[in-house]
């Protein structure tokens, strides 16, 4: 079946979804609702998969972007959580996603805060990281392994670091995915291609066991979806749909650096947090020039909001982490935009930067299923585990999941890490021609070449845009990747949105992409 989503093809399945009884119903297309409706569509089962916004429109779009293998987890003796992690970041880089995730290196400058002894122990556990590698299977050529480099190798890859008492560096790689949204989008087109239906913008009033009361949120009718089984997967929000569920939302915030901001940064960095022993702020340089800088954990109470806003103190806090080790200060203007995501943590007691990140899987008495905690890395896990528990509640007729063999929409062999340069540098062809090549092979993988050719319909579709997005990208995304406006296309399809005076100026190029 077609991946393509769009505005047709959501109207055709709207009104068909009606008249079923599908076997699976996922309520959130996040990562991990829409991995749940890939797992169940590729079993063999009939899926509708609703979500009251758009693809990615919560916490999967505001990650840090990272696919790691749980180094954090390990420390704290969550054995199990790191190796699962692990795992999930092997698929993602061998088989399932090789376009849209590689290994980065970062750096943890030695810098004269950090000791003697606490840089042996971070090592050490560098080196346990390598061993859940090798228990994972990841090759070493996807995934290299941690070494010491000297201050002057540090600075060639990090300049704007500080050279007064830096003793080095150790550096370390880890999965590192292109746009965390564009996963989700890929995986909610995989799940269409095997017969699911994926319909945003259809809020789920009542849910139960048996289906939800829902309302399209574009034609404002309401109407039934009847189901076998259901699966909740609105993260954050679950608790509103399913009753008794007590979750503890944590805020991870970034900060979002003008592209000439941070010159000469071609590896991330991971700068240690005062008065913590394994947590590390994390900057990490993108593709398009900017620089993302992050991240909190701090709770989160009362109404969980659409949109989280970004507390002034918590840009007050990650630039005095950023600024201890550069040699000249990040300032607040050089900030040009801000985001923040909440993790749906099962409430516990202790801070919520200590909480396990295992996920849960909870269930109603009348069968429906709901999955919270875990995060991004393990998406499919988690959604594998929720069909699991869907299909034995519901006595469906499926087989055993599929999904750690099954490729994403656009996934081309694994090319191997990034290099020293962030990224191919061009090499696939001669200057800007070639870096716009690899950027949309990066973003599109196997379509980059049908990208490329929507581009020749006319010479507007050529022009880049702000943050370099071209129209033919916009205009892919809302005959393919089911983009039904304007935020849609740039919060979410692209991230032009992340910078306000960047999304300004994006405007016009995307109400002619909607218009096209």
């Amino acid at each position: 079946m077609n991946s393509s989503l769009n505005a047709a093809r959501r109207e055709r399945e709207l009104a068909e979804v009606r008249d079923l009884v599908v076997d699976v119903l996922v309520v959130g297309l996040g990562a991990t609702g829409a991995g749940a409706a890939l797992d169940a569509a590729s079993r063999g089962l009939s899926v509708a998969a609703i979500d009251a916004h758009d693809m990615a429109f919560g916490t999967s779009r505001w990650s840090s972007k990272m696919i790691h293998g749980g180094l954090r987890y390990l420390a704290k003796g969550q054995v199990g959580v790191a190796y699962e992690s692990a795992v999930e970041r092997g698929h993602l880089l061998g088989r399932t996603a090789p376009h849209l995730v590689r290994a980065h290196p970062y750096l943890l400058p030695l810098v004269p805060e950090v000791s003697r002894r606490h840089a042996a122990l971070v090592m050490t556990g560098y080196r346990a990281g390598e061993g859940l590698r090798i228990a994972a299977r990841t090759p070493r050529h996807l995934l290299p392994g941690p070494s010491r480099i000297s201050a002057a190798q540090a600075l060639a890859l990090a300049s704007p670091l500080a050279s007064r008492g830096l003793r080095g560096a150790l550096l370390s790689w880890d999965g590192r995915l292109a746009d965390d949204a564009r996963l989700v989008v890929a995986v909610a087109r995989t799940a269409a291609a095997q017969g699911a239906r994926i319909l945003t913008r259809c809020r789920a009033l009542e849910l139960s066991g048996e289906g939800a009361l829902v309302r399209d949120e574009l034609g404002g009718d309401t109407f039934t979806i009847r189901a076998r089984t259901v699966v909740n997967a609105t993260g954050v929000w679950a608790a509103g749909l399913h009753p008794g569920i007590r979750l503890r939302p944590s805020r991870g915030t970034h900060l979002v650096l003008r592209p000439e901001t941070l010159p000469g940064l071609a590896a991330g960095l991971h700068v240690p947090i005062p008065g913590e022993s394994n947590r590390f702020a994390l900057v990490l340089p993108q593709p398009d020039g900017r620089v993302h800088v992050g991240l909190t954990d701090e709770p989160v109470d009362g109404p969980v909001p659409d949109v989280p806003p970004v507390p002034e103190e918590d840009v007050t806090f990650l630039l005095a982490v950023l600024n201890s080790v550069l040699e000249e200060p990040v300032r607040r203007e050089d900030v040009a935009g801000t985001y923040a995501g909440l993790r749906p943590l099962l409430a516990a007691d202790g801070r919520t930067a200590d909480l396990s990140r295992r996920h849960a899987l909870l269930t109603t008495p009348d069968g429906m299923v709901t999955i919270v905690g875990g995060k991004l890395t393990t998406y499919r896990r988690m959604a594998e585990d929720a069909v699991d528990r869907a299909v034995s509640l519901g006595r469906l007729d499926a087989g055993r999941s599929r999904t750690t063999e099954l490729p994403l929409v656009g996934a081309v062999p694994a090319a191997g890490p990034e290099g020293a340069d962030g990224g191919n540098g061009g090499k696939g062809a001669d200057g800007e021609r070639g870096r716009e090549a690899d950027r949309l092979l990066e973003r599109y993988g196997s379509e980059a070449g049908s990208v490329r050719a929507l581009m020749a319909e006319d010479p507007w579709l050529a022009e880049p845009g702000p943050t370099g997005v071209t129209g033919a990208e916009l205009v892919w995304a809302v005959r393919h990747e089911g983009a039904l406006d304007v935020d849609d296309l740039l919060d979410r399809r692209t991230r032009i949105g992340l910078v306000p005076q960047d999304r300004t100026a994006a405007l016009p190029l995307a109400h002619a992409a909607l218009a096209y």
